[in-house]
């Protein structure tokens, strides 16, 4: 879909406008439209106020062909979505019966008894189209009005996915068909910074048009979100290909995966593919990297657990990282990571043990500044070593990114041996 398509999104809650929850609904929302090729214009969020529900619809209304509205059809009097579009749109509401059969039963499996306000949720527009609501009550609605189709979708982001997945994303593609198909894809980097990411691909990113480039930072790794737009899919996805080619063959040593994939799941494949079990000695990271390995399905195989050794006397007594280390390094110290990563592996019978020991700050440890980091690898038959990061941030950023970096280290490390 597309090229002709104006679309905006009506956020309502005045718990938005507080802050108090996140309008996570628009960006979820934008971010799906997009591939599918619609051009989003607006965003607005707006408090449960009639008067200016009305003016803000009013506008919508004249303004854009799609119309996509969250929020504000819940069972209480400030929930005002209903009342407001029904005097822009000129459409009564009514109670739809099949839909209030859904709300009633949905309390009696849960063996609870009904308010009268939750009918509210049944009232549908006259002429509307019911987007069924399998994970909760009020169900999303589509109405057509003169050139404009408008969706009304609940807040709950849950419930608002649900809908949208299964009727409202096709229901817009019929009603909007013959737009040109957007194909994106994203590129997950680790072990290079987003300036120098830019600098290697400066000539590609100056002449993209189709598709575009776009850099992405986050905490720890950089992406490039490859969009193209093309007669059909399978065109856009050829053009997609053909860039990433190119960023390939320039930068392909840092790309551990691609959209949905974390750095911890490709780290966790290459353990499983390379048969090697994995255990972590955490003083900065406080279990982290364990936390973050153990969430993923199937973790057992390939991770044999942790020690959060917090304490200079957990170090030494349960980890016998040696007291001379301790007392001629300090636990902030390459020997000390050595001795932790080597230790762990062993008293936890892993192939590979990896340490984490560092100042998170705000003050400095052994005349270490806040932010150095050691890392310990010891991979068994290998000889153990050491790296020293400087990570800039708060507390929870340099352990955030400890972690990151942890699992970088080990990409690197795995990627490049045959075991």
């Amino acid at each position: 879909m597309g090229n002709g398509v104006k679309a905006e999104i009506i956020a309502v809650g005045t718990e938005l406008l507080l802050g108090q929850i996140s309008n996570t609904n628009a960006q979820w929302i934008s971010e799906k439209l997009a591939l599918h090729g619609v051009n989003i214009f607006h965003h607005s969020v707006i408090g449960d106020n009639y008067d200016r529900l009305t003016s803000l619809f009013s506008l919508a209304q004249d303004r854009s062909d799609l119309v996509i509205v969250t929020g504000g059809l819940g069972p209480t009097d400030d929930d005002l979505t209903r009342e407001a579009a029904s005097e822009i749109l000129k459409k009564p509401i009514f109670e739809d019966q099949e839909t209030m059969r859904n709300i009633e039963s949905y309390y009696e499996q849960n063996g609870q008894s009904m308010s009268p306000n939750n009918r509210k949720q049944a009232r549908i527009f006259e002429g509307a189209d019911i987007l069924k609501n399998d994970v909760g009550m009020a169900p999303g609605m589509a109405v057509q009005k003169d050139e404009t189709l408008w969706i009304f979708l609940p807040g709950v982001p849950r419930e608002m996915k649900a809908i949208m997945e299964q009727s409202g994303f096709p229901y817009i593609q019929n009603t909007f068909p013959n737009q040109s198909p957007i194909f994106s894809r994203m590129l997950r980097f680790i072990g290079i910074g987003e300036s120098q990411l830019e600098h290697e691909l400066r000539d590609l990113i100056s002449a993209q048009q189709n598709p575009t480039i776009a850099p992405l930072a986050s905490n720890g790794e950089v992406a490039i979100r490859l969009t193209a737009k093309a007669e059909s899919e399978t065109k856009a996805k050829e053009l997609v290909q053909a860039t990433e080619q190119q960023i390939y063959e320039r930068v392909g040593d840092f790309v551990y995966g691609y959209d949905e994939d974390s750095i911890e799941e490709t780290v966790f494949k290459l353990l499983k593919e390379k048969n090697l079990s994995i255990s972590a000695a955490e003083s900065l990271t406080g279990g982290q990297f364990v936390e973050r390995l153990v969430t993923l399905e199937g973790a057992s195989s390939v991770c044999n657990g942790g020690v959060v050794c917090y304490a200079k006397s957990v170090k030494e007594n349960l980890l016998e990282v040696p007291k001379l280390i301790i007392s001629h390094y300090g636990t902030v110290s390459e020997a000390c990571a050595v001795s932790m990563a080597v230790n762990v592996a062993k008293k936890l019978e892993s192939k590979i043990g990896i340490s984490f020991t560092g100042v998170a700050g705000p003050d400095e440890v052994e005349g270490q500044s806040a932010g150095t980091v050691y890392i310990g690898l010891y991979v068994d038959g290998e000889s153990p070593f050491a790296k020293r990061f400087y990570i800039n941030g708060d507390r929870d950023m340099v352990r955030t990114r400890a972690v990151k970096k942890g699992y970088e280290l080990l990409y690197h490390h795995l990627k490049q041996k045959n075991y």
